[in-house]
């Protein structure tokens, strides 16, 4: 290497820590570009959740006439399998094989599982849109096929995306954890941002054979990418032909005692609740933006598509900000909060955008939606750093697990209670215009707000009266 080139690389050497977020979390046994093609798989987690409570949302309900409460269920069914990430974490922690791998062999499975109802859903859509043949078939078919892949996507992204990030902590040195959980939802961020614009794109003539073209092209990139992110990732632990054996650190005895011991850590369960409440207030405008901007708006298919990659990308900032903040030794729930705080006046921001008009009103829409994005990155961000500080030792599964099962659960339930209560509302005060029943969920998010901030009053003031005591020290 010539002198020119040594310098060039340490110039850039110099500055991926400062301008690249995260990329001080690679280590000379974890170089950045292993990480990066681990990461691999958050971007199909990220294509699958644009699909689902991004494109197929709006389309379901503007173009197939499908009731909002009912796309609400079927966006909130992936979600019955999320109390079981906990679960799923624990199993991966203990799991014994022959091969020597703990992660992969559910990292496999999960993608699988995904790519099955990713190749469902095309045929759902099919009988929705009543073309071809598959169209003189009852709609409850339709409906069943399509809650059907819905729970078997979900199902596959709770799998890998929890095995994921525990393998990505086994990986990495205990210093540097929280920047590579951090880096691994930055990609999360990436990979939505990215499908929402090629979606975008794809879907800017619609119709319902583009949209099942798109969907089975998503299936085809989920295995690549989770093939190529677990290719050779995890280490086989070699047993000399005897009984397969679990992690040498693994916890000792059942998930209920994992669970237990996890539980009863300092204010687990307070920080869980907070968990618990800013997902809701951050999750149940999902399946409503994008009809929203459709039916009251008036946008297009291809811009509600694109409302996608503005949450994204100001998840992207907020996980961003948050990840510099939290490293100079700041007060994890002081980020949490700070996120509630944000979510404030970005509902008030979409609210109000229906009383503008043309651009104007999208300018203002997109903008609380940006916002929207960078306040649910802030809180996230600060609870997951607090429960990984406060997770067990060899239970990075079970911590993960445990901080999705919530986070995802309260998901759930607010995008069906979304659904449910925008058809309930403008069914009942059909005097009150069409948007009613998206301002009702609005305001309701913004109390979910208020409760989530009074939640962590207290985890705050507890780590200010341990510092002033000399309990905890600042980095």
């Amino acid at each position: 290497m010539n002198t020119v080139s040594q310098k060039m690389m340490k110039v850039w050497a110099s500055l991926g820590p400062r301008f690249l977020p995260f990329a001080d979390a690679a280590t000379p046994d974890l170089p950045l570009s292993r990480l990066l093609r681990l990461s691999l798989f958050q971007v199909a987690v990220g294509m699958s959740l644009v699909l689902l409570v991004g494109t197929l949302n709006r389309v379901m309900i503007v173009e197939l006439n499908v009731p909002a409460s009912i796309v609400g269920v079927m966006v909130s069914l992936p979600l019955i399998f999320a109390p079981f990430r906990a679960l799923i974490g624990f199993k991966s922690d203990v799991h014994k094989s022959v091969l020597g791998w703990r992660r992969v062999p559910f990292l496999y499975k999960g993608t699988l599982v995904q790519f099955g109802g990713l190749a469902i859903l095309p045929f759902a859509l099919l009988v929705l849109s009543g073309g071809g043949e598959a169209g003189h078939a009852p709609v409850w078919i339709g409906q069943f096929g399509a809650a059907l892949a819905f729970l078997l996507i979900g199902a596959g992204v709770h799998t890998t995306q929890t095995v994921g990030l525990a393998l990505a902590t086994d990986l990495a040195a205990p210093e540097t954890r929280p920047k590579v959980v951090g880096l691994m939802y930055t990609m999360l961020m990436l990979g939505m941002i990215a499908s929402a614009i090629i979606f975008g794109i794809l879907l800017a003539d619609f119709s319902p054979g583009r949209l099942i073209q798109v969907i089975q092209g998503s299936a085809v990139v989920t295995i690549v990418l989770n093939a190529v992110a677990s290719w050779k990732m995890e280490a086989r632990r070699r047993t000399g032909g005897q009984e397969a054996t679990a992690h040498p650190g693994a916890p000792a005895g059942g998930f209920r005692q994992s669970w237990d011991a996890f539980i009863s850590g300092d204010n687990a369960m307070r920080r869980l609740i907070a968990v618990g409440f800013g997902t809701m207030a951050f999750s149940m405008e999902d399946v409503l933006l994008e009809p929203y901007g459709g039916q009251i708006l008036h946008l297009s298919v291809g811009d509600t598509t694109k409302l996608t990659a503005a949450l994204a990308v100001g998840g992207l900032l907020g996980f961003g900000l948050a990840s510099r903040v939290l490293s100079r030794g700041a007060d994890p729930f002081r980020m949490a909060s700070a996120g509630a705080l944000v979510g404030i006046p970005a509902f008030l921001l979409v609210i109000f955008a229906a009383e503008l008009q043309g651009a104007a009103s999208a300018l203002m829409f997109g903008f609380g939606t940006l916002l929207i994005g960078f306040g649910a990155g802030l809180f996230g961000h600060g609870t997951l750093t607090a429960t990984m500080n406060a997770a067990p030792k060899d239970q990075a599964g079970l911590a993960l697990g445990a901080w999705g099962a919530v986070q995802a659960s309260a998901a759930g339930v607010a995008i069906a209670l979304g659904g449910i209560l925008r058809d309930a509302v403008t069914a009942f005060a059909p005097h009150l215009g069409p948007a009613a029943g998206y301002n009702f969920v609005y305001c309701l998010e913004l109390l979910l707000l208020f409760a989530t901030l009074v939640t962590m009053v207290p985890l705050i003031r507890r780590r200010d009266t341990l510092l002033m005591q000399g309990q905890l020290t600042r980095p």
